[in-house]
């Protein structure tokens, strides 16, 4: 149905697979849109009753596709950027707007708009090989995906700063400490780790999840549109300056970048 997504349903399971193993994932082409349509399709499906969301191979998400970054900025394609945005603000409504739990099964490295998906959901397992980075700065950008609504909510204040400001990967391990993560579990665990916990979920009662998960959000989501709103306006401006190529351009040539504040 997708080029990049891949959707299977299992005893009222969904899970949504990021299909992308040769690029960790990283988020390219109609990938956003598609994983968008796909979470309100599930959401819309009287039968599904919880919905997991992965990746293919040793990556969970290695966030937006930095070649295909380039090649918009190259283009000063703002247009095309902001579309892209979009999508992404999709992902995260539908995520927290639909009344199933989604559960993330992190089964490697979420960097960027990757990391800030697991934050988006419900529930997080992870492998002991998952990392979690907010990479946007290391390429002169702004954080998205809900990311700065999301980790000051999960961790202290300063931490959620110096994720913001460093860009530097923590670990599984770190990750748990923090309270990021519900549950961690050795590689070859992980699978069977997530379908009993979608089990579990799935044989729960509907109505009372439903509820429950609106209203552990519902105070909350006022605030979310009002970041995701500035997120865009945030990450429009990094695009068009001058240190966005530069840190694009470095990292394409395995470089450190030299930013200059324009």
């Amino acid at each position: 149905m997708y080029e990049n997504i891949n959707i299977t349903e299992d005893s009222d399971i969904t899970t949504i697979t990021l299909n992308r193993p040769e690029k960790l994932n990283a988020l390219a082409g109609h990938m956003r849109r598609d994983l968008a349509e796909a979470l309100e399709t599930a959401s819309s499906d009287r039968n599904v009753r919880v919905v997991v969301i992965t990746g293919a191979g040793r990556a969970f998400c290695a966030g937006g596709d930095i070649v295909a970054m380039a090649e918009l900025i190259g283009r000063r394609n703002a247009e095309e950027f902001s579309r892209l945005l979009g999508s992404a603000r999709r992902v995260v409504t539908a995520i927290r707007q639909m009344t199933k739990p989604v559960i993330a099964s992190i089964n490697g490295p979420a960097s960027g708009a990757g990391c800030n998906l697991a934050f988006a959901c419900d529930i997080r397992i992870a492998s002991t090989t998952a990392t979690f980075s907010q990479s946007f700065a290391k390429v002169g950008l702004h954080p998205d995906w809900g990311g700065t609504y999301f980790l000051p909510r999960l961790v202290t204040p300063n931490k959620a700063c110096e994720m913001f400001f460093l860009g530097d990967s923590i670990d599984a391990a770190e990750a748990q400490r923090l309270g990021i993560l519900n549950y961690l579990v050795a590689p070859d665990e992980l699978e069977a780790a997530t379908r009993r916990l979608a089990g579990r979920l799935r044989d729960a009662p509907a109505i009372s999840i439903a509820a429950a998960k609106q209203a552990v959000y519902m105070s909350q989501a006022a605030e979310l549109e009002e970041m995701l709103r500035y997120e865009t306006e945030a990450q429009m401006r990094c695009f068009e300056s001058m240190d966005c190529g530069e840190g694009v351009r470095a990292f394409l040539e395995k470089r450190e970048p030299k930013f200059t504040g324009r």
